[in-house]
């Protein structure tokens, strides 16, 4: 089977992994359910395209060469479900149609919505379970997990998602390796498509361009997986129904607004700091690291090595940061309670990762056997690892959660440029503009500058203005933070100009 060949003689390991978890999902459903009773969901998008060609090589794995003659899946035998639209672009259903008899599909075409038209056609079909596309980061794909029951309201089916934990890179590095047909949209610079009113080239891929019309590269060149979406924005109409052009959806726009909002939370995993046995260094300097990435650091914690703990404060940021990340709390001891802590946060359950003990196999060698199978334990359908050449062993990624395994300063510098470098590839991180800061000291007392700093926040809201003293009888210093320099200096002279001339100092 020609899909299975080629993941089988490519040398991207992480493709391998994904692949062969993907075909188990599809196997292990096909194994509960009779083939009348599957169905298969096809939007003509890139997800729905990977989909396809892993169900084509699931069902050849499934059934054998018995049913598969030279290896070959003459026709597509999964039922699948094409929902029209009015509001599709015309090359989404052209690849539709195209790819439906290249391969065999059994189309069942609905031109209703996507909830009545399930209702109508699970009504006259047997189908008991849907394969979907959705991976980590739709907005549909919340509280889901590889296989899910439909959401209370909707009719009575299992959903199964093979590709969940599927990041951007993973899509793209599928369909690059096993050389498949895919919409062409994709080639002239769309990342995420939806319907003709909300769906715009990425801007981020635009080539710069003397002539009047617009270039763009494609989208597997976009390097920051997390903007996929950057092309879904407000369509602009006319009377007729014609496309006309939306607005910018570059940096410029959609991401300036963000550049100060991308927030993080650090978590540090250990009684030794709780206890004032250590003193916590990994965390200030996790900080100060988002900060030069353009980061705001939205709170910091430790908690006790405690699994509750752990699930506890994952689970309260997680839905409220972009990216949350721990540190302590990872290794062989009875203490190391992070990956537990985090599949709890999720609600999985851990289980074996058998490239990531080959990770650590290398490292450890044959000592401490026992102990590496433990420390091979990820959770489960939500783990990516983020592999480096500088790192002996990948960094772990469950969804916004990051897992640092760094002991002390040094280790985390190592990490953290590896976790910037993956940036591109992988989507880790946004790196934004970074922050500006100026710092004034003064000999006024507390009293005399509580209003007129009152009155400058009201002034200056895209700013954070705060007031400390490193000594009771040491100067008050004002620190100005913020991603506008001049906006800085605005607010600084606008301070200056409340007081006598000689109030403040400014701190290099």
């Amino acid at each position: 089977m020609e899909i299975d060949k080629a993941i089988r003689e490519s040398d991207d390991t992480r493709l391998k992994t994904k692949y062969s978890n993907a075909v188990y999902v599809i196997t292990r459903a096909l194994a509960l359910y009779s083939i009348e009773e599957v169905a298969f969901s096809f939007n003509g998008g890139k997800d729905s395209t990977v989909l396809l060609h892993l169900l084509r090589a699931g069902y050849f794995l499934h059934r054998g060469e018995q049913n598969c003659p030279n290896g070959v899946l003459t026709d597509f035998p999964i039922r699948t479900i094409y929902f029209e639209s009015a509001s599709a672009f015309p090359e989404i259903n052209s690849f539709t149609y195209d790819i439906a008899k290249t391969y065999g599909m059994q189309m069942d075409i609905i031109r209703s919505d996507f909830k009545s038209g399930l209702e109508t056609l699970l009504k006259a079909k047997p189908i008991r379970a849907i394969f979907l596309g959705v991976r980590i980061g739709d907005p549909t794909a919340v509280g889901q997990e590889q296989f899910s029951p439909s959401s209370p309201g909707w009719p009575s089916f299992m959903r199964v998602n093979p590709i969940l934990d599927w990041s951007y890179r993973d899509v793209w590095a599928f369909l690059l390796t096993c050389k498949v047909q895919y919409c062409s949209l994709y080639d002239q610079g769309y990342t995420s498509i939806g319907s003709i009113y909300d769906t715009v080239p990425n801007s981020l891929l635009s080539i710069s361009n003397t002539s009047s019309k617009e270039k763009f590269k494609p989208a597997y060149l976009l390097p920051d997986g997390r903007l996929e979406r950057a092309g879904r924005v407000k369509k602009i109409s006319s009377s007729n129904g014609t496309r006309l052009p939306a607005v910018n959806n570059g940096p410029d726009s959609v991401d300036s607004h963000r550049n100060w909002m991308f927030t993080a939370s650090v978590i540090g995993v250990g009684d030794e700091i709780l206890f004032g046995t250590v003193e916590d260094q990994l965390g200030p300097s996790l900080c100060r690291k988002l900060h030069s990435i353009g980061w705001l650091t939205s709170q910091t914690a430790v908690v006790r090595n405690d699994i509750d703990s752990v699930a506890e404060e994952i689970e309260r940021c997680k839905s409220t940061n972009d990216m949350v990340f721990l540190y302590g709390g990872v290794g062989p001891l009875h203490s190391d309670v992070t990956s537990a802590g985090v599949a709890k946060a999720f609600g999985v359950r851990l289980a074996p990762d058998e490239e990531f003990e080959e990770y650590l196999r290398h490292l450890i060698g044959d000592h401490c056997t026992g102990d590496r199978n433990e420390m091979a334990q990820l959770p489960e359908g939500i783990t990516e690892l983020l592999h480096h050449e500088k790192l002996p062993v990948p960094l772990i990624k469950c969804q916004n959660v990051i897992v640092l395994s760094a002991t002390n300063a040094t280790e985390l510098d190592k990490q953290w440029d590896c976790l910037i470098e993956l940036t591109g590839s992988d989507g880790c991180l946004v790196t934004t503009e970074p922050y500006s800061s100026k710092r004034l000291t003064t000999n006024l007392t507390d009293v005399e500058t509580a209003q007129p700093l009152s009155k400058l926040c009201l002034e200056f809201p895209d700013l954070y203005i705060g007031c400390f003293r490193e000594s009771r009888q040491g100067p008050l210093v004002i620190s100005f933070e913020g991603k506008d320099l001049a906006r800085i200096q605005a607010a600084l002279e606008s301070l200056c100009k409340k007081f006598h001339p000689e109030a403040f100092s400014e701190v290099n």
